[in-house]
């Protein structure tokens, strides 16, 4: 699905240079759920940037389903983003005075979805989110933290994303909602074959996925298989 061929990105402030991602590679397959970790400054959000297609690289080649990334327009770009690739943010950017419907709802508006087939497309993404029904007419405001982060999972459902990109979602939450968050990915992942790339510097979060990429200083130091999460796949 995607793949990254020596990505460097230098940022300059006059004639100071910072290497943010020096000559990273790997590739991702439709399907699997990997984890990309390091500790602040380590270069994973420049990354994430990236693979997003928020941000194109110095040096290197990303591309997306065969598509090089750097050779698109800022059109083609945004439908990307828009239809291919759902978004999940720590902080959750849900609209506070809207329901939880109405979020969800929101990105097949600006798709130009009919308000029937939109409304059922996304109760299906909060169910599959896992979040009761009985919440779906619930100001955004109403719900707790994991709450809204599953509301937030459901709204980058709602378009059948090829790709969902999470960005240290479970920051802003404690350990027990964030293993109900991280759990939701695991079951979309393993249910429903949903490619999932998760952002994180914590190592109890990335194992919750089934590969670890660790970023450090702007460099690949570990790409393999998470062997702990693999055996409690084979149990379930």
């Amino acid at each position: 699905m995607i793949e990254a061929q020596n990505i460097s990105k230098i940022y300059k402030s006059g004639n100071v240079e910072t290497k943010a991602l020096k000559g990273v590679s790997f590739s991702v397959k439709e399907g699997e759920f990997v984890a990309i970790m390091g500790p602040s400054g380590s270069g994973k959000s420049t990354l994430m940037h990236i693979l997003g297609c928020l941000d194109t690289p110095t040096m290197g080649q990303y591309f997306f389903e065969q598509r090089d990334v750097s050779q698109l327009s800022d059109d083609e770009l945004a439908d990307i983003r828009k239809n291919k690739i759902g978004f999940v943010f720590q902080t959750y950017n849900l609209l506070p005075r809207a329901t939880v419907l109405r979020n969800v709802v929101l990105p097949l508006v600006y798709a130009d979805v009919s308000q029937e087939k939109r409304e059922n497309q996304a109760k299906i993404a909060l169910q599959n989110a896992g979040l009761e029904e009985s919440h779906f007419h619930h100001l955004s405001n109403q719900l707790s933290g994991g709450q809204m982060q599953r509301v937030a999972i459901a709204r980058a459902l709602v378009n059948n994303p090829s790709l969902v990109l999470a960005d240290e979602p479970t920051g802003n939450l404690d350990t027990k909602t964030g293993r109900i968050v991280l759990e939701t990915f695991q079951r979309l992942n393993s249910e429903q074959n949903r490619t999932i790339i998760l952002i994180t510097h914590e190592r109890y979060v990335a194992e919750h996925a089934n590969r670890i990429i660790n970023i450090l200083d702007g460099s690949l130091v570990e790409d393999g298989r998470n062997h702990r999460q693999r055996i409690l796949n084979n149990k379930l």
